[in-house]
C-alpha cells in the first residue's frame, strides 16, 4: 500500500487542486455576513476615495441661510448648525476613520509582532521583560490609555492614530506571543532547527507564516475597534480637529440639536455603527474561514 504521509491539496468542485489561499476565499464568500461586511466596507472606501466626485457640495463651506435644515431633495442628509452640508462632511469623515482604523493596526502590528516574536520564541529574561510591559500597559484600559497618549502627544488626526496604535500594541504582542509558543514546539520546527537554520531564518519563515491567520482576525477586529477610538478622540477634540470633517466630531456638535435636528447625530452615527459592523462580520467570516476543521 503506497504511503499516505504526502498532503494532498484538496479539489474544487471543478477537478482543479486549490491552494489554501484560495480555499480561505472560498469559505469566506460562503459566509453572507461576511460578504455583506466586505460589501459596505468596500461602499465606505469607494465614498472616501471618490468624495470631491460623489458630493456636489463642500464639506467646509458655511451658509446661515441653512442652518440646521432638514433632510431636502439638496441637502439630502440635512444640515448642520453652521449650514454644511451632512452628507458631504459624512462622506469626507469617513477619509479620517477609516484612515485611521488601518494606520492605526499597521502601527500596533509593526510594533507589536516583532516583540511578541522575540518573547515567545527567546523566552527567558527578555520573555519575561516584554511579558511584564505588556501586562502593565494591558491593566490600563484600551480607550483611557489611548485618551492619555493623545493628550500628551497633541490633539491631531496623525498623533491620535498614534496613540491608538500605541495602545493596541500590547495586544498583537499578547497573540503573537501565545502563538508562538505554540508553533515553536511543532514538528516542522523542531526539523528546521535541526538542520541548522538559524534562529531568526525559522521565526521569520516557519513561525510566522503559521500565526499570520489568527493576526488577520485580530487584525480586521481591531481596525474595528481603533474607528471607535478614533471617533471618541475626536468626540472630546483630540483627533481630527474642526473645520475638517470627522464622525465623531460631528456627534460632538449635534449634542446640543438632538431634540431639534437629530438628523445631524443619525447619519455620522449610523456611519460608525455600519462599519464597525462590518468589520466585525468580516474578522469572524475569517476566523472561520481561515480555520483548518473547517471542511
Amino acid at each position: 500500500m503506497a504511503d499516505a504521509a504526502f498532503a494532498i491539496p484538496a479539489a474544487s468542485s471543478n477537478g482543479d487542486f486549490e491552494t489554501p489561499a484560495r480555499r480561505a476565499l472560498r469559505r469566506l464568500l460562503a459566509r453572507k455576513g461576511a460578504v455583506v461586511g466586505l460589501l459596505v466596507i468596500a461602499a465606505f472606501i469607494g465614498l472616501a476615495l471618490l468624495a470631491p466626485w460623489v458630493v456636489p457640495y463642500d464639506p467646509v463651506a458655511t451658509s446661515w441661510t441653512l442652518v440646521r435644515k432638514p433632510p431636502s431633495a439638496l441637502h439630502w442628509f440635512g444640515t448642520d448648525d453652521l449650514g454644511r452640508d451632512v452628507l458631504a462632511r459624512v462622506v469626507f469623515g469617513a477619509r479620517a476613520s477609516l484612515l485611521a482604523g488601518a494606520i492605526s493596526v499597521t502601527i500596533a502590528l509593526s510594533i507589536g509582532v516583532p516583540f511578541g516574536l522575540l518573547a515567545g520564541y527567546r523566552g527567558g529574561f527578555v520573555d519575561a521583560l516584554i511579558s511584564r510591559i505588556t501586562d502593565a500597559m494591558l491593566a490600563c484600559p484600551f480607550l483611557i490609555l489611548a485618551i492619555a497618549l493623545a493628550a500628551f502627544l497633541g490633539p491631531s488626526l496623525r498623533d491620535a492614530m498614534i496613540a491608538i496604535g500605541i495602545s493596541t500594541t500590547p495586544v498583537f504582542i499578547r497573540l503573537t506571543r501565545g502563538q508562538t509558543l505554540s508553533v515553536k514546539v511543532e514538528d516542522y520546527v523542531e526539523a528546521a532547527r535541526a538542520i541548522g537554520n538559524p534562529p531568526w531564518r525559522i521565526a521569520l519563515f516557519h513561525i510566522l507564516p503559521n500565526i499570520l491567520p489568527a493576526l488577520l482576525v485580530q487584525a480586521t477586529l481591531s481596525i474595528a475597534a481603533a474607528i471607535i477610538a478614533e471617533a471618541a478622540l475626536s468626540f472630546l477634540g483630540l483627533g481630527q480637529q474642526p473645520p475638517a470633517p470627522s464622525w465623531g466630531s460631528m456627534l460632538n456638535s449635534a449634542q446640543r440639536f438632538l431634540t431639534n435636528a437629530p438628523w445631524i447625530a443619525i447619519w455620522p452615527g449610523l456611519a460608525i455603527f455600519l462599519v464597525v459592523l462590518s468589520f466585525n462580520l468580516i474578522g469572524d467570516g475569517l476566523r472561520d474561514a481561515l480555520d483548518p476543521r473547517q471542511r
